[in-house]
């Protein structure tokens, strides 16, 4: 099922939210342009669970390191389909959570959303060597955090049924859960995977862990109290 948009107007322009779609795509065409170098770039500058941990203990000295590795790959991706895939839904969902909190503490609820999520698959792979890299993490404590402040919000969606594609209207309430179910399942059934193919290549329990995270860091920034009536006069065209 894939989103196309919501019916759940905003009040304000996503500024933060534009800003971060464009700082993924700019990240991602430098990507491409390192050519064979990419690799080795990945590895040094990425989040890579391995050098967070050294034999299942935290390494002291790495967190600095592990901190500003974790920011950067959070603007890092591995192919034209993830980074999409991934700013399609930030894009969607994004907006109503800064209008929510408003830029600035959007932009920390972001951020601290991809520390807890890259944290928690760093939690369940402790010894990985491979490089955690996506938006994916931060945009999910994004979905964690829509559920809990629209949850009867209309996702419009792209259903396919057998040969045929239909646009379907599913509540937040029904499509968020759901999404988080198959996160959770992929998750835990990949707990023996030896390697990251045997895992799909996908790090799920960061999706996992920015989701719950969400509702979290929501109330910490004061998410859910209701912003003042004036501020929510006339609904923004970027919804």
């Amino acid at each position: 099922m894939l989103p196309l948009h919501d019916r759940n107007p905003s009040y304000r322009k996503p500024v933060v939210n534009i800003i971060l779609i464009v700082l993924n795509i700019l990240m991602f065409l430098y990507e491409l342009s390192l050519g064979e170098r990419l690799e080795g770039y990945l590895m040094a500058s990425a989040f890579v669970p391995g050098h967070l941990f050294d034999g299942g203990a935290i390494t002291v000295g790495e967190w600095v390191p592990g901190l500003r590795s974790a920011l950067l790959s959070m603007f890092l991706h591995g192919g034209w389909g993830h980074l999409l895939g991934n700013m399609l839904f930030l894009w969607i969902f994004g907006d109503n959570i800064e209008d929510r909190l408003g830029h600035f503490k959007y932009l920390y609820f972001y951020v601290f959303a991809g520390f807890a999520a890259t944290f928690a698959h760093a939690w369940a792979s402790p010894q990985s060597m491979i490089p955690a890299i996506g938006a994916s993490g931060a945009i999910s404590g994004v979905l964690g955090a829509y559920l809990f402040l629209y949850p009867r919000a209309r996702i419009v969606t792209v259903v396919w049924i057998l040969f045929f594609i239909r646009l379907v209207e599913i509540p937040a309430l029904v499509y968020l859960p759901f999404w988080f179910l198959l996160q959770a399942f992929s998750g835990f059934a990949s707990l023996g995977a030896q390697t990251a193919a045997d895992a799909g290549g996908v790090a799920w329990f960061a999706h996992i862990g920015g989701f719950v995270a969400g509702p979290i860091l929501l109330l910490f920034f004061g998410g859910f109290r209701r912003p003042p009536e004036p501020a929510r006069m006339e609904p923004s065209a970027w919804s």
